[in-house]
Order: C-alpha cells, then sequence, then structure tokens
C-alpha cells in the first residue's frame, strides 16, 4: 500500500469481479457495480487477456470467495446480526447493494485512508448512491486502532457482528493478523470470514513456480504477502482464540461447491483458501 495511492491490489480484485460478470455472466457471484465504479474503459482493456484459460482460476476464486462471505452473513442476518463490517473493504460492493438493509443491517467499511478517498471519488464518477446504512471508516491497519476506530463510526461492541476481510490478511504482519482477530474474538457471537495463502514449502515443486511468480509479482506493485497460515496451524491457533466453530476451503471444496467440478476431478493440495469461523455467545468472555 503506497502512501497517497490507491490499492493496486484492491483494484485488481474488483477487475476480476467485474469481469466474472462478462466472461461467466456472473453464476458464481452477482456484483453488477464493480464495473461501474472501476470505469468501462478499465473493464473493457483487460477483457481479452481475460480470456486466457490461465487467469480463469483466478478469477473464479474471487468470485467464489464473495459468494462463500456473501452466504455465511445472510445466514447471520437470519439469526439476528445487524452489523456488517468488512475490512480492507477496497472496491467491495456488498455495503452499497446491502440486500438485509431492510432488515435494518448496518455496514462499516473499513480501510486505508487512500483506497477509501479514490473509492468515493469514483462513487460520486459514477453516480453511484451511497445508501444511509453505509458508514465509511478510514484507517491504517498496522498503526490505527480498529476499535476506536469502529465505535467512534457507531460501531456497538455489545452486539453481535459479521466481519468480512477478504484479499488483506496475506498483505498484514502476523501481529497486527492476531489484534484483529482478538478484538473479533471478544465481541459476542461474532464470526468472520477470510481468505489466506498456504506456505510455499506446502506447494508440489510443479506449482510453487506459479506462486513464486504471483508473491513476486505484487511485491514489485508495493504490497508483499507478509504472511502465510499453514490450515492445521491456524485451525489450532483460531481454537485457543474461542473460534470454535469453522469451515475452512481449498482447492478441492471450492471447485466442488462453487465451480461445478466433480471432487474426483477438483485439485488438491495446497492453494488459496478462505475460512469462516466464529465465537459462540458463551465463548465470548473478554472485553474488547
Amino acid at each position: 500500500m503506497q502512501e497517497r495511492q490507491p490499492s493496486r491490489t484492491a483494484r485488481g480484485a474488483a477487475l476480476h469481479r467485474a469481469l466474472h460478470q462478462r466472461l461467466e455472466g456472473g453464476e458464481i457471484f452477482s456484483d453488477p457495480l464493480a464495473a461501474a465504479i472501476l470505469g468501462e474503459e478499465a473493464v473493457s482493456g483487460a477483457e481479452t487477456e481475460a480470456k486466457d484459460p490461465s487467469i480463469r482460476s483466478t478469477r473464479l476464486f474471487f468470485a467464489a470467495r464473495s459468494r462463500f462471505a456473501e452466504d455465511a452473513l445472510a445466514n447471520a442476518i437470519a439469526r439476528g446480526v445487524r452489523q456488517a463490517v468488512v475490512l480492507g473493504a477496497g472496491l467491495d460492493t456488498f455495503g452499497l447493494r446491502n440486500p438485509h438493509a431492510q432488515q435494518g443491517l448496518r455496514v462499516f467499511e473499513v480501510d486505508h485512508p487512500a483506497t477509501q478517498a479514490w473509492k468515493q471519488r469514483r462513487l460520486g464518477q459514477a453516480a453511484l448512491i451511497v445508501p444511509p446504512s453505509l458508514t465509511f471508516v478510514p484507517i491504517d491497519f498496522e498503526c490505527g486502532s480498529l476499535v476506536d476506530a469502529l465505535v467512534a463510526a457507531g460501531f456497538q461492541t455489545q452486539s453481535p457482528a459479521f466481519f468480512l476481510w477478504l484479499g488483506v490478511v496475506p498483505y498484514l504482519t502476523h501481529e497486527t493478523i492476531d489484534a484483529v482477530l482478538g478484538f473479533i474474538a471478544a465481541l459476542p457471537d461474532s464470526e468472520v470470514v477470510f481468505d489466506y495463502s498456504e506456505p510455499l514449502e506446502n506447494y508440489p515443486p510443479a506449482r510453487r513456480k506459479g506462486i513464486v511468480a504471483m508473491a513476486e509479482h505484487v511485491t514489485a506493485m508495493g504490497e508483499p504477502w507478509l504472511t502465510h497460515f499453514d490450515p492445521a496451524v491456524l485451525a489450532r491457533d483460531l481454537r485457543a482464540l474461542g473460534f470454535t466453530e469453522q469451515e475452512d476451503l481449498g482447492p478441492q471444496e471450492m471447485a466442488v461447491r462453487f465451480y461445478g467440478v466433480p471432487k474426483d476431478e477438483a485439485p488438491t493440495g495446497a492453494g488459496p483458501r478462505v475460512i469462516r469461523t466464529r465465537q459462540q455467545p458463551e465463548a465470548a468472555t473478554r472485553t474488547p
């Protein structure tokens, strides 16, 4: 994340979602606003390159992780949650679409001030209306207080909340991730969905080269991967925080659930993962 510049990876994620609408008809995840935020020129200019089969798997993962997160949020709404926090929101459009606004869902978008300011300018240029249910919360995760910023924006620490944390964790330090998870764990009946990458040594040699190339690419953009998690170790650490309910999807589970691939044909082994984990009400005994 470069000072005074919007995140390039945030724009890249939005571009994948926009292109999914065009190339796959939004089959996995519908996001009609991603293209509007980016602008027609940006989306059209990337469409030809995006048809390369080698890029498709990344695009589908971006669509599937959003689908997984918003499906889980819908379930949380059904049990009474009325606060959603989009951490490192980038150009995410959930707060603009908010299908649960009539049920009273309030959405807090938390992100770096530079990315958030750029996004708000784009919303104005695209004539997209910010609904009253959406509140912007500018903060730098590495040096600001998440709880203070949220409380100042009207977030209720004594009420249940759902956190969407997509495309962010790999770019943060372990210390920052631990602090955020500790805060979420201290809330009553809290739940979070986030994606993460496995350590490079978990990948078989044949696939490791591509992952290394991707890591080098984001480093060259000034947004290097800082943290990886082994799934078993992450599960243990989350349980230690009180996150007793966990649903962790790897490449095989994602392919079967969202891409329609038969299980015996789905890829196995290391890859990008997305996890949903919930702090059960009786386990949240700490105070944020």
